[in-house]
């Protein structure tokens, strides 16, 4: 099996998109190919691709693919097929701001060019070169977020925020990598993150798969591990950081801020500088509403009474006074959050 130090989850191949399917582990890592926009905003939206940064980079790579399979031979005529799978893919998911950061940037990248062929080819390199950054950067943030893991920490994290929800290495899980890559004892206290399992299925497949000890829970266990003693630190990923300093993160992250706050835990958000959203305030964010199916049926089978209401919002907000730090690639951002993210800016 490939070691996840390298792994890439999203990868251009030319004239078609490679990825891991998420959907198919831990059972088995296989890669799955796309050759259309569609066919990479339905893997956005049915989860074989996930994760703010590789949702970003997939999506950007949609859009390069309109610009491959466009029969256009005028600059205008291309703009427009590319817009129009712009607008489908940001469509996929509405929370991660690195989808819109993504798309916004291979599309200027389109509109600079002189020529429907320079048009193609830049894209094409542009998306080559996400590819690579987001490793680079998940690199550096690990690197700058290890500096607050101390050797024999315990680290709660949620959903899945490591190689697979990124390009290659990880976010909050980057962190993780590159604390024992210095030789630190790192353990990680992994909750299971209903409805999707993103924990249970990704997180601790990635932790085992690498030798870092970790302990899976149900989600209903956290507040008791943290009252216990057991956690010294949280680390999580982001979807979306608003300017005002809220940080939007898997369903669930709030109430691991909360009793972190309560017990005396340092909480941090691990996200690269794209995941902020400097043109909002966190009362103009969509969170996402997911499907009843996927909290009344588990694989499959459905555990509720038919006809129950559901609700399944697949993110959280969490307030800027119960986060200790941010680590992005850029430094450690301090509070007050709402100055540090406009210095970083």
């Amino acid at each position: 099996m490939a070691d996840f130090f390298t792994l890439r989850t999203v990868t251009w191949e030319g004239d078609h998109v490679k990825m891991v399917d998420q959907t198919a582990l831990p059972a088995k890592l296989t890669y799955v190919s796309y050759s259309t926009p569609e066919q990479v905003a339905s893997a956005i939206r049915t989860m074989v691709v996930r994760g703010a940064p590789a949702i970003g980079v997939a999506a950007a790579m949609g859009v390069a693919l309109a610009a491959r399979r466009s029969k256009a031979s005028r600059l205008p005529d291309l703009l427009r097929d590319m817009e129009s799978s712009a607008s489908l893919l940001k469509s996929a998911r509405p929370t991660a701001v690195n989808l819109f950061w993504a798309v916004d940037r291979v599309m200027e990248k389109a509109r600079a060019a002189p020529t429907v062929g320079r048009a193609r080819d830049d894209v094409s390199v542009e998306v080559m070169k996400m590819e690579d950054e987001d490793v680079r950067v998940n690199r550096e943030m690990g690197k700058r977020g290890a500096e607050l893991i101390r050797d024999g920490d315990t680290i709660l994290t949620q959903c899945n925020a490591g190689a697979l929800a990124t390009v290659g290495y990880g976010t909050a899980l980057g962190v993780v990598r590159a604390a024992v890559e210095q030789g630190k004892l790192v353990k990680v206290i992994v909750p299971e993150t209903r409805p999707a399992l993103q924990g249970a299925r990704l997180t601790a497949f990635e932790l085992s798969h690498d030798g870092i000890p970790c302990t899976l829970i149900s989600d209903t266990a956290v507040g008791h591990m943290l009252s216990l003693g057991r956690v010294d630190r949280v680390v999580v990923g982001a979807d979306r950081i608003t300017r005002d300093g809220y940080v939007f993160n898997k369903i669930g992250t709030y109430q691991e801020a909360v009793l972190a706050k309560r017990h005396g835990v340092p909480f941090h958000p691990a996200a690269p500088a794209s995941t902020f959203d400097l043109a909002r305030v966190h009362d103009e964010v969509t969170i996402e509403e997911r499907a009843a199916d996927e909290v009344v049926r588990i694989r499959g089978r459905r555990i509720a009474p038919k006809g129950v209401p559901v609700a399944n919002p697949a993110f959280d907000m969490t307030p800027p006074d119960l986060v200790t730090s941010m680590i992005t690639e850029r430094g450690i951002l301090e509070p007050p959050f709402a100055d540090s993210i406009a210095a970083m800016a």
